[in-house]
């Protein structure tokens, strides 16, 4: 370690002392922050309160390369600069020290002085495991001991997170899946949520749930989404220790929590990342590579080491101390891009002249590659909206490396399919089945996102056409087709009862709409469906492998029905799925079916259960030995109107 020794200003006889003899940092840990592979600088940088010879205080230390003084401001020095300086650690540009007395809970920020252009400004520390609750933004001084209980969940986690296990997400906001109107419609703590968050998903059969961005950000309305305390989970619903007891909550009743994660991006806040030692230190320089035109805020500079080292270790952070089982990286194709929503001459192209981020594509690797070494058990999945190829392939054949990637394809086709009045979805048929040409290019997640249902997009259930009956069978039938689809499922909170309105982050979901018997019907369908998914093994099994699935036909436009069989790994383990896209019900509709016996009807989103007209199969269907669309059996079967039937063979013939 450097040899630092005290000077400066006499400290009064009240006042925290600074020492210089105590480090957190090796040489090793220097080098590999420079080098850009220090994955878990959260041990080393930021405020750790430690016992000294006895004496109780807080170790700080930041990365402010360029500057000539930091001090550490607080509520314990009247927030005064200079009063307790930290010493820069060699060529490594980063500051320490020792500050006596200072325990946790203690505020306080970073004043730096820049050696350019007398820039000085007061920032929130980039490492703190804690934040003010906004709008405050100072960071608080926090220790993450925490007693876990969820051993069991993290011994199973491998086969759960596995892509051939049932995967279905709830994806939810947590300062508006449910308030408390009696006391000033405040939001739920994160103890609060943990009960009735988990009974809930477990009532309703979902896997996972997936949480909108929960690290710190100073605004609101930006959902989490504008993030500046990648290390901290926001103090709106509590303390960190808090949020722990949410995950660990969760994984003792058996749910998956998968975080939404922002390396894409950063706020402009003045105390955040942006311009944070009187030079663009995390950001890009240059406004074609450093600020984004969309939400006009700052765009990680990826090739630099230490942000390199600063992201791999708050994406670890959270798979290390906070047991989640996966990060959903946003804005993928943001990164991957650097001419994403530029105009042309509002970019500059790489080194062989492409649009192509080879920084970004190099970090993304490296992120992907170090995530499954040390987490083998837990999926990464990325928002990518393009056909980028490969996203979720491995690094070793050129892939990025997720586990997982959301189908924003499927999902814009087949709403905007789902919006065309059925007379019209005959000349529109493709939308539906087009995914069938790509399905299997990638490891799909199905979302039915938080995306889709803002800013005047209106909700699932308002997107859909007809009368009010009509609209709720058309959602059930969308999330029917879904469901019978390969891929993982995901369902933004207040879908799955058929919320009327939009979602609007600053109110509780429409719970009160649950009192009626059609929103009560779109819960229940859901509820079955996460059933079957869960433990029919031909539904999950295969998502991500082509022998999973078959058309049995993808053509009949006129009547605007698709039929396709999903298989598990054996061949007992067989499901047909037949959908019906128009309000006309079909009799004597005949399908194709890979063998004879018995077919049992377990999912008719027509029922009278879910508030449907109750037209079914009574039960079942038996394959007769008549061939049809080139196969040796088939089913003649009643398709109800706007309709989705599951069939499971009970044998072979």
């Amino acid at each position: 370690m450097t040899d630092l020794t005290t000077v400066g200003r006499e400290p009064s006889i009240h006042e925290p002392v600074v020492r210089y003899d105590v480090s957190l940092l090796t040489d090793d840990d220097l080098f590999l922050f420079n080098e850009g592979t220090h994955y878990r600088l959260y041990e080393k940088l930021g405020a750790h309160p430690l016992t000294v010879q006895g004496t109780r205080g807080t170790y700080f230390a930041v990365w402010a390369p360029n500057a000539i003084e930091v001090s550490v401001t607080g509520d314990f020095n009247g927030w005064q600069p200079g009063r307790h300086q930290l010493r820069s650690r060699g060529q490594s540009g980063i500051w320490e020290g020792f500050i006596e007395g200072i325990d946790q809970g203690k505020l306080y920020k970073y004043h730096i002085s820049s050696r350019y252009n007398g820039y000085q400004v007061q920032k929130a520390d980039p490492f703190a495991f804690h934040a003010e609750v906004p709008p405050r933004t100072a960071s608080v001084v926090w220790d993450l001991d925490y007693t876990w209980r969820d051993q069991d969940w993290l011994d199973s986690r491998r086969q759960r997170n596995a892509l051939d296990a049932p995967m279905a997400i709830y994806e939810v906001h947590l300062g508006s899946w449910m308030r408390v109107p009696e006391e000033g419609n405040r939001y739920l703590t994160y103890r609060e949520l943990a009960p009735r968050l988990a009974e809930y998903v477990n009532q309703m059969g979902f896997t996972h749930v997936e949480f909108l961005p929960i690290m710190e950000h100073p605004f609101y309305g930006s959902w989490g989404y504008q993030t500046t305390g990648y290390f901290a989970p926001t103090s709106r619903y509590g303390t960190p220790q808090d949020f722990m007891y949410l995950v660990d909550y969760l994984h003792q009743h058996g749910i998956g929590v998968i975080l939404d994660w922002v390396p894409s991006h950063f706020p402009t806040d003045q105390h955040g990342l942006a311009y944070f030692d009187g030079t663009h230190l995390y950001e890009h320089a240059d406004p074609r590579q450093g600020f984004h035109p969309d939400w006009q805020s700052s765009i990680f500079d990826y090739s630099r080491h230490e942000v390199r080292s600063f992201l791999m270790s708050s994406a670890l952070y959270w798979l290390d101390r906070h047991h989640v089982d996966g990060l959903r990286v946003d804005a993928v194709a943001s990164m991957l891009y650097l001419d994403y929503s530029r105009k042309e001459g509002e970019w500059i192209p790489n080194m062989f002249g492409g649009r192509e981020n080879l920084d970004a594509i190099n970090f993304l690797r490296q992120l992907n590659t170090q995530i499954y070494k040390e987490h083998p058990d837990v999926q990464t999945i990325a928002e990518e909206s393009t056909a980028w190829g490969m996203v979720s392939r491995p690094t070793y054949v050129g892939g990025l490396g997720f586990g997982l990637k959301w189908d924003m394809g499927w999902m814009h086709d087949t709403l905007s399919y789902m919006a065309h009045d059925p007379i019209h979805r005959s000349y529109h048929h493709g939308e539906l089945t087009f995914r069938g040409l790509y399905a299997f290019h990638e490891n799909f997640v199905l979302p039915l996102s938080h995306d889709e249902v803002v800013h005047g997009k209106g909700s699932l259930l308002g997107k859909m056409p007809g009368d009010d009956w009509q609209k709720f069978a058309n959602l059930r039938l969308l999330f029917g087709y879904m469901y019978g689809q390969p891929a993982k499922k995901l369902l933004f909170m207040g879908g799955e009862f058929g919320q009327w309105n939009e979602w609007y982050h600053d109110a509780s979901l429409d719970w009160h709409l649950l009192q009626w018997a059609p929103h009560q019907g779109i819960q229940r369908w859901v509820t079955d469906l996460n059933r079957a998914y869960r433990e029919e093994p031909a539904l999950h099994e295969l998502d991500v492998d082509p022998s999973g699935f078959e058309w049995i036909d993808c053509n009949d436009a006129a009547s605007s029905v698709v039929s396709f069989i999903r298989k598990g790994r054996t061949t007992d383990d067989l499901i047909i799925v037949v959908c019906n896209f128009t309000p006309v019900l079909r009799q004597n509709y005949r399908v194709g079916a890979p063998r004879g016996g018995y077919w049992q009807e377990i999912l008719n989103s027509d029922a009278a259960i879910y508030w449907g007209s109750n037209t079914g199969n009574q039960g079942g269907v038996e394959a007769a030995p008549v061939p049809s669309h080139g196969r040796p059996y088939s089913l003649t079967l009643t398709l109800p109107p706007l309709g989705a039937i599951f069939f499971r063979s009970k044998g072979r013939a």
